[in-house]
């Protein structure tokens, strides 16, 4: 029986992350994967390829209509949704062989089947030929990720109702795309196929989109993508989704409490995501779960049994690919009897519709409910010189700082790439800055980043400069 200091049952950015740790930490190391390629969702059907579905979309849409507002004159552009399809393809491979590349460099040994587990310390590993193979392992961390949540009352086909996973190999530019769910996912891949000449209506329970960020950043998406041409019923729940043939109807109460109705010939059901565990045979390690189903841990990322941890979207939190980068790190390294630390609170979060969406720290609604005395500054990025040589005019930075201290407490970002943006405002907070401390920071003329330092401006002394 092979025997290892630390296995790592998943693959994606948490648990591959976990094991180049543990491996650099001096651990043997094994990590074990259901599929023939390694990455999890993120690399294979999440974060990078929605992320080359939306670059490759997002060309389209500037050749189709802002290349002539830069003197650049072509014939009507075509959407080749198999190219565009097959690059995305080729994203996915570039990336999963590099991170085999990176498993071999760090003399992890890889087991390709399902992990389960036989006691606390024997895992045993089901392979797609039906062998199996059992190891024995000191530690173990669970990195299984989650999988696309649904409704109880709709029927996912695959074919014409639909998820995250398969609207990314659709063979076909959707007529009309409704997608249920005004959440991060539901948004970015509503946004490929509005450019590519989909009519797109989003149907959202809540009363705005992407609800757990600040509302600011709400209200400003919202304008922005309308302007686009999508389309929102918001306050709107969904009672039924029935397909005949190549339509699907869904069917919805209004905020009024009145039925209403919407056709169109694909419905991308993005509800969210729920903790995945299935086949993991946590009973016979005695691993316990809570009542949402997620793996339960400390604070340590420990579960019941002192051996195993978990990290990622398996427990609880925001289910971000960076968060469970962060915890397999955390895991690792606490096992080497290092001290180290995440701060929850400074995780950033980001929408990767054009603008991008990005937010961190406290956002004003929790300050509000928290009973925290605050300022806010902001700055719209119209008022840009950089922004207005690009085009990019919609958005704004917003900062949030304690009252009294000026401690900033938040920053929430709408613009052009606001997913790099937010960085600044992560470090910051992570060495408690102020926002005068921002305020006084030299930044690049001309750059995206210089609304940071006006917003900070703005929220320190009311002095933004070119507002």
């Amino acid at each position: 029986m092979s025997q290892f200091d630390v296995t790592v049952i998943g693959s994606g950015p948490g648990g591959y992350v976990a094991a180049i740790r543990a491996a650099q930490l001096g651990f043997t190391t094994a990590i074990i994967e259901k599929y023939p390629t390694l990455g999890g969702t993120c690399l294979n059907v999440g974060c990078i390829p929605s992320k080359a579905l939306l670059d490759s979309s997002e060309h389209f849409e500037n050749a189709k209509h802002n290349f002539a507002g830069h003197g650049i004159i072509i014939n009507e552009p075509q959407a080749d949704i198999a190219r565009m399809i097959e690059r995305k393809n080729e994203v996915i491979k570039q990336n999963t062989d590099g991170i085999s590349y990176l498993m071999n460099k760090n003399k992890i040994t890889v087991f390709e089947g399902v992990g389960s587990f036989e006691s606390a310390t024997q895992i045993k590993v089901t392979k797609n030929d039906g062998s199996t193979e059992t190891i024995d392992s000191k530690y173990t961390i669970i990195a299984t990720g989650s999988k696309p949540s649904s409704l109880p009352f709709i029927t996912l086909d695959k074919e014409r109702v639909i998820t995250s996973t398969e609207a990314l190999n659709l063979k076909e530019i959707p007529k009309h795309l409704v997608v249920i769910g005004g959440g991060v996912i539901g948004l970015e891949l509503g946004s490929v196929y509005l450019r590519l000449g989909a009519q797109v209506t989003v149907v959202e329970f809540m009363d705005k989109i992407i609800p757990t960020m600040d509302g600011a950043l709400s209200k400003e998406l919202t304008k922005v993508l309308k302007k686009q041409g999508m389309k929102f019923m918001l306050s709107t729940a969904v009672s039924a989704v029935e397909r005949n043939g190549d339509t699907v109807k869904i069917t919805a109460k209004d905020k009024k409490g009145e039925e209403v109705t919407v056709d169109g010939d694909y419905c991308l059901v993005s509800v969210g995501r729920r903790p995945y565990t299935d086949g993991l045979g946590l009973e016979k390690a005695g691993v316990e779960l809570d009542e949402r189903g997620r793996v339960k841990v400390n604070d340590h990322l420990q579960t019941n049994v002192a051996n195993i941890y978990a990290i990622g979207d398996v427990i609880k939190g925001a289910m971000l690919a960076h968060k469970a980068e962060e915890e397999g790190v955390f895991v690792a390294e606490t096992l080497a009897g290092q001290k180290p630390h995440i701060n929850y609170n400074l995780i950033p979060g980001v929408v990767y519709t054009w603008p991008e969406v990005a937010g961190v720290g406290k956002t004003e609604e929790q300050l509000k409910e928290e009973g925290v005395a605050y300022k806010v500054g902001s700055f719209p990025m119209r008022a840009l010189g950089r922004s207005r040589a690009s085009g990019d005019v919609d958005g704004l930075v917003k900062i949030i700082a304690d009252e009294k201290t000026d401690e900033v407490l938040g920053m929430h970002i709408v613009g052009a790439r606001a997913a790099d943006l937010i960085a600044e405002g992560v470090i910051a907070m992570e060495f408690r800055a102020s926002a005068e401390d921002i305020a006084r920071s030299s930044h690049a003329h001309p750059t995206y980043a210089e609304a940071i330092k006006e917003a900070a401006l703005d929220a320190t002394a009311k002095r933004p400069i070119h507002m």
